[in-house]
């Protein structure tokens, strides 16, 4: 637990700096890329410190050109550092509502450009996802959780529908990226923080062009078979399985 309050002590503060010098850095970037950049930087400084290493496997999968909706399993709160940290490319949050009311904090994610949605009110969240469409069209990738919300027992649990509608709306490629020992440095439920190595798997991109929305459930299956498959392969080496 010392460890856990040591880099406790260090990310509070840190994350108050760092919100308060992308806010300032919101005025001056109207894309949201400077902002971005921050909370990489963020991201990256709570993993040295944390001890965490991150293995990063198929970049040479993605056109960082390229606009994508990346959907990634969700299985602690490190998740968001490790996909911010070492996923080298510019990408926005469609991220719950609750993490905007945050102070400072939720201002700085307003600054870079995330897009809030509120999953209890059906006609607000559709209104998020268009606002998001909107953004992609300006080449903007998009980051989503489809299941919502952590795993408790690190298992994929069932994607909401949100993400794969603006997918088909907008004939962007759905890339899956599958997180490998999260779950172990920081579980559901849980405040102790335990180093571990992470695996980050970038997968190839699943075109959407062919489905629409009456047939956005075969693609729903798709992308969490692909994520269920490689999660599965690797957890004969991940102890947080």
């Amino acid at each position: 637990m010392i460890r856990t309050a040591l880099i406790i002590l260090y990310v509070l503060p840190a994350t108050a700096v760092f919100s308060v010098i992308a806010i300032i850095v919101s005025f001056f970037s109207r894309s949201g890329n400077s902002v971005h950049i921050i909370a990489r930087i963020w991201s990256k400084s709570i993993l040295f410190v944390s001890g965490i290493d991150v293995i990063v496997e198929g970049l040479a999968n993605i056109d960082p050109s390229q606009s994508y909706i990346y959907m990634s399993n969700h299985r602690s709160n490190f998740d968001i550092p490790v996909l911010l940290g070492c996923l080298p490319i510019q990408f926005r949050w469609l991220a719950k509502a609750e993490l905007f009311k945050i102070p400072i904090f939720g201002r700085a994610m307003r600054g870079a450009g995330y897009v809030k949605i509120d999953r209890s009110n059906r006609k607000s969240a559709f209104k998020s996802i268009d606002q998001v469409a909107a953004k992609m069209k300006y080449g903007v990738s998009v980051m989503i959780f489809p299941e919502g919300t952590r795993s408790e027992d690190g298992t994929v649990k069932p994607f909401k529908k949100g993400g794969f509608v603006m997918a088909v709306d907008t004939g962007t490629p759905i890339v899956p990226v599958i997180l490998r020992g999260t779950r172990s440095i920081m579980a559901k439920g849980s405040w102790r923080i335990s180093p571990d190595n992470v695996t980050l798997s970038i997968e190839k991109p699943i075109d959407t062009t062919g489905y629409t929305r009456d047939t956005k459930d075969d693609l729903i299956k798709t992308v969490r078979s692909v994520i269920c498959e490689v999660f599965e392969k690797g957890t004969e080496f991940d102890t947080s399985a």
